[in-house]
């Protein structure tokens, strides 16, 4: 199996670019939804957010709200540790888990936002990140995501720096052009990949 890394800051165009390299033919394990299905009712994780945050954070149906969440993780970095320290090590071993079930020959992509800040050391092939500078993180969560200028930079500050990020990749993809040439540039590492998987299945 060839394991590829995939990070890069909010609002930067990773998830474009792992969605284009599951239609050439990877296996994304996206780390959001394992995230999800950590806090799903009923589980420990959910538990054990309501004691730190309270009743508030639940849904009426039960299920974490998590917009409510961020609302407050996002203001303090005391409660996002809190938070951190309960969903990171049952996103890893949900991680795991996936990777060990994938056959052999599987080019599988986890998608990782926050690689760097939860220390992920699955035994990585490459370690990409998508980058794009600040401002035009700021531009894309305006626009596309209704947040505030203020909201998104926020969200920015609570990630890695794109040094520490590029500091742990193997390879950086620039986003700061249009999506069409970041995916081209997608395309050609993708042969990169493929050529560097059937060289590790021929050891």
């Amino acid at each position: 199996m060839y394991l590829v890394g995939l990070t890069g800051g909010i609002a930067t165009g990773k998830s474009s670019v792992a969605a284009r390299w599951v239609q050439l033919g990877a296996t994304e394990i996206d780390a959001d939804v394992l995230a999800r299905q950590a806090v799903e009712p009923g589980s420990q994780a959910l538990v054990e957010i309501v004691e730190i945050f309270g009743r508030q954070v639940i849904t009426s149906e039960g299920s974490l709200d998590r917009a409510a969440v961020a609302q407050i993780v996002f203001n303090d970095p005391t409660k996002r540790q809190q938070l951190e320290q309960i969903i990171h090590p049952r996103v890893r071993e949900l991680a795991q888990q996936r990777i060990r079930e994938l056959p052999a020959d599987a080019i599988a992509v986890y998608t990782v936002p926050l690689l760097v800040e939860a220390n992920v050391s699955l035994p990585f092939d490459m370690v990409v990140t998508v980058e794009a500078p600040q401002q035009e993180q700021i531009k894309r969560m305006v626009a596309n995501r209704g947040m505030s200028e203020a909201e998104a930079l926020a969200r920015i500050k609570s990630q890695a720096t794109p040094a520490q990020r590029a500091n742990r990749a193997d390879v950086i993809l620039n986003s700061n052009q249009t999506l069409a040439e970041l995916l081209a540039d997608a395309d050609a590492l993708w042969t990169r990949i493929v050529r560097e998987a059937s060289e590790k299945q021929g050891d």
